[in-house]
C-alpha cells in the first residue's frame, strides 16, 4: 500500500475521525488507499475489488466509509443516472462532466469559458453562485460507432 503517497489523506481522514469521537480502523484505512487510486467508483465496485483483499470487509461498510469520506471532503457523491459514484476530490479542483448514457463512461473536464459564462448569467440575474455542477449526457464516440 503507498500509504506515504496518501500520507495528507490520511491525515485528513485522521483528524475528522478524532473530531468526530470515531476510530481510525485498518478497514477504513484500506477503503481509502483503493478509493485514491481511482476516479468515479462505486461502492459495489469497490466493494468487489477489496473483497480480494479482505474476504470479511462488507458492503455496508464500505458505502459508510465512503460517505465518511464525503463528511471529511475526500470524496463527493455523484449521481450519475440511476448510479451513485464517488468522485476522488481531495486532489483536483472545481470540475465538470461528460457521461455517456449507453456504456456509463465519464469524462472530467475544465472550461474557463464555460465557468466565466455561469457566472455572467448568475450576475445578470442577481445570484451569487455558492457551489454548481455541470453535468452533459450523450454518447461517448465509442457508442455512437
Amino acid at each position: 500500500m503507498s500509504s506515504l503517497k496518501y500520507a495528507k489523506e490520511m491525515d485528513v481522514l485522521k483528524e475528522h475521525l478524532t473530531k468526530n469521537q470515531l476510530k481510525f480502523t485498518r478497514q477504513r484505512e484500506l477503503i481509502l488507499s483503493a478509493f485514491l487510486r481511482q476516479e468515479h467508483v462505486s461502492a459495489e465496485a469497490l466493494y468487489h475489488h477489496l473483497a480480494k483483499a479482505d474476504p470479511h470487509l462488507g458492503l455496508a461498510t464500505i458505502y459508510r466509509t465512503l460517505n465518511l469520506f464525503c463528511d471529511a471532503g475526500l470524496a463527493q457523491a455523484r449521481h450519475f443516472g440511476s448510479q451513485t459514484q464517488y468522485d476522488n476530490i481531495s486532489h483536483k479542483g472545481h470540475h465538470d462532466h461528460l457521461i455517456c448514457t449507453n456504456c456509463g463512461k465519464i469524462v472530467e473536464f475544465e472550461n474557463c469559458e464555460i465557468e466565466k459564462l455561469q457566472e455572467e448569467v448568475a450576475t445578470r440575474n442577481g445570484f451569487t453562485i455558492q457551489t454548481h455542477r455541470l453535468e452533459l449526457y450523450g454518447l461517448c464516440s465509442r457508442c455512437r460507432s
